[in-house]
C-alpha cells in the first residue's frame, strides 16, 4: 500500500514516527505533516498566507521514506500532498496520528488529528485518525504495531472509502487488545477558561475538567473506559435530515 501519514502534533512527533516505523518496511510510506504543533485546528485551511515546505531529512534518511514538514495546518499537509506534491500518485490510505491524547466524543469536532484524516476521506481515500490516551500504559510503538495489523486486515476487506476515528484506551481489557465499533459520545469541559490579568491587560487560556454528558454503552467514551480500542465510523454530511424531511413535507 502507498500510505500518506499526517498529524496535528507536528512532523517530529513520536506518535507519527511510531506509525512510520511500524509500516515502512512492508509499505510505501509518505509523511506530510505540520512543521509545528497544530492541535485543536479541526478542518482549518491556510488561506491568504504562504506555507513553507521543508523536507524532513531525519525521517527520510532513517526510514527511507518521502517526508515533508508543512508550515500550515493538519489539513494543509494532507491536501497539499494529495492535490499538488503527489498529484500523479495513487494514495491507498491516509493515516493521521498517532495523536498524543484521546479524541473522543465531541472532541472530534475540534481535533486536528481527525481533520487531517477527514481531508483524506474528502478525496475519496480510506482514512484513519488514530489517538492514544495521554495517560495510557500502552506505548505509541505498541499501539502502532497493533494498528498495523488492523489496518491491513481492514483494507483487505473494504471496497469503498471510509473514515474511522480510532482511540486506544489507558490499558487493555484482558490480555488481547480488542477493537470495538462505537458511536460518538458527548463531552464538555467545566471551567474551560482561565482568566489572567498582567500589566492591566486581560488574558484567557483554555483548560478545563472533562464532563461527559453521554457515555452510554454504545459510545466511544464507554469503549475506551472499558479497555477497548474504540472505532467510530464518521461521515462529513452535516445535513439535519429530520428537519429537512419535515420542511419538505409541508
Amino acid at each position: 500500500m502507498r500510505i500518506l501519514i499526517g498529524n496535528d502534533d507536528g512532523v517530529e512527533a513520536p506518535g507519527l514516527e511510531a506509525l512510520v516505523k511500524a509500516l515502512c518496511k512492508e509499505h510505501e510510506v509518505i509523511v506530510s505533516a505540520p512543521l509545528h504543533q497544530q492541535s485543536g485546528m479541526s478542518h482549518a485551511l491556510t488561506i491568504g498566507d504562504t506555507m513553507e515546505l521543508v523536507r524532513n531529512e531525519r525521517l527520510a534518511s532513517l526510514y527511507g521514506i518521502e517526508a515533508w514538514g508543512v508550515g500550515g495546518t493538519p489539513v494543509d499537509g494532507i491536501k497539499l500532498y494529495v492535490e499538488e506534491l503527489g498529484k500523479d500518485r495513487q494514495i491507498d490510505v491516509v493515516l493521521s496520528g498517532i495523536n498524543n491524547g484521546a479524541n473522543l466524543a465531541t472532541d472530534i469536532l475540534y481535533s486536528g488529528t481527525v481533520g487531517a484524516a477527514r481531508e483524506g476521506f474528502l478525496h475519496d481515500i480510506p482514512s484513519f485518525a488514530v489517538s492514544l490516551d495521554v495517560h495510557s500504559e500502552i506505548t505509541a510503538d505498541e499501539a502502532a504495531g497493533i494498528f498495523k495489523a488492523y489496518l491491513e486486515k481492514t483494507m483487505a476487506g473494504m471496497t469503498h472509502p471510509f473514515l474511522y476515528n480510532i482511540n486506544f484506551p489507558k490499558s487493555f481489557r484482558g490480555r488481547q487488545p480488542q477493537f470495538l465499533f462505537s458511536r460518538q459520545g458527548r463531552r464538555d469541559y467545566l471551567n474551560a477558561f482561565i482568566r489572567e490579568e498582567r500589566d492591566d491587560r486581560v488574558f484567557y487560556s483554555v483548560a478545563g475538567e472533562i464532563y461527559d454528558t453521554d457515555k452510554g454503552e454504545a459510545t466511544d467514551i464507554y469503549a475506551a473506559e472499558q479497555g477497548f480500542i474504540s472505532v467510530t465510523p464518521l461521515i462529513t454530511d452535516l445535513t439535519n435530515y429530520q428537519i429537512l424531511d419535515e420542511r419538505l413535507s409541508l
